[in-house]
């Protein structure tokens, strides 16, 4: 058995004894093997490899919370994690050193550190930013097959750029979400506020979208960006996106655009943020 595969072996831990500490850690994946970072008992998850080898680290059960549960076959460039230990147990570079050789290469824990215990990975972000890649050539890129949308087809920059705008400000993003389930028979807000949204071309048919918001509803990005292609292809005018946006139809958004495209880029907090 590989340290690789230990680190998802369950192991016979119990969570702290007396008083604790609040950690928080950067973390980095490739989630092209991982169905999603949420533990999912059965499949293997980021955050199941993740609590695991921690577990085996600290001799105690953690608890993670993360500041944004990407789906499978979604990378992290900066994924922000919080868990609490019992004092004395804490070791960064140790952690490091060790979390590291048992889950990498696929993930990567950057950085580790004591934070206050009010501070939480999801509750206490201000911000998340995602990055999208396309490579637009008619051949594909076998070098970034697991991490960029291949499309064929030309896409017309200047009309994915000026879709970009009916994106900005506050908005009910029910036209491009799962829907969640209810809770104490409400349904959840879907509202959000976009603070950001740009294409950028990289040269070479590559593309890169980025957007930053306050929080996102479920797969919102991949049906943002896959309703811009549609744009981009010349199926949509840009006029249309913002009479999408205000029907709340879901049949009337683009398909969702493939996972291996996407990546939480970084996580931005008061006074600090994960990844520049």
């Amino acid at each position: 058995m590989t340290l690789f595969e230990a680190a998802e072996v369950p192991a016979e831990h119990h969570g702290p004894h007396g008083p604790t500490e609040r950690v928080r850690l950067v973390v980095a994946y490739d989630g092209t093997a991982y169905h999603g970072f949420a533990i999912n008992a059965g499949v293997r998850t980021v955050g199941g490899t993740l609590a695991a080898a921690l577990g085996t680290v600290l001799g105690q059960d953690v608890e993670l919370t993360c500041a944004g549960r990407t789906d499978k076959g979604v990378h992290a460039r900066a994924q922000v994690v919080t868990f609490d230990v019992e004092r004395g147990r804490f070791d960064a570079v140790g952690l490091l050193r060790s979390v590291n050789k048992m889950c990498g290469p696929s993930i990567a824990v950057t950085d580790a550190a004591v934070v206050p215990d009010d501070f939480d990975a999801r509750f206490s972000a201000t911000a998340r930013r995602y990055r999208y890649r396309i490579v637009n050539r008619p051949a594909p890129d076998p070098f970034q097959a697991h991490l960029a949308w291949h499309v064929a087809e030309p896409l017309h920059l200047p009309s994915l750029q000026l879709a970009c705008d009916p994106f900005i400000g506050e908005h009910d993003f029910a036209a491009f979400c799962r829907r969640p389930k209810r809770r104490d028979g409400e349904p959840a807000s879907l509202v959000r506020r976009v603070t950001a949204a740009a294409w950028t071309d990289e040269g070479g048919g590559d593309l890169r979208f980025e957007i930053e918001a306050s929080s996102f509803c479920h797969q919102m990005v991949r049906s943002v960006v896959g309703t811009m292609v549609d744009a981009g292809r010349g199926r949509l005018h840009a006029g249309d996106l913002l009479d999408i946006i205000r029907s709340g139809d879901r049949n009337r958004a683009g398909d969702l655009a493939p996972p291996q495209g996407l990546t939480l880029w970084t996580v931005r907090y008061d006074g600090w943020s994960s990844g520049g």
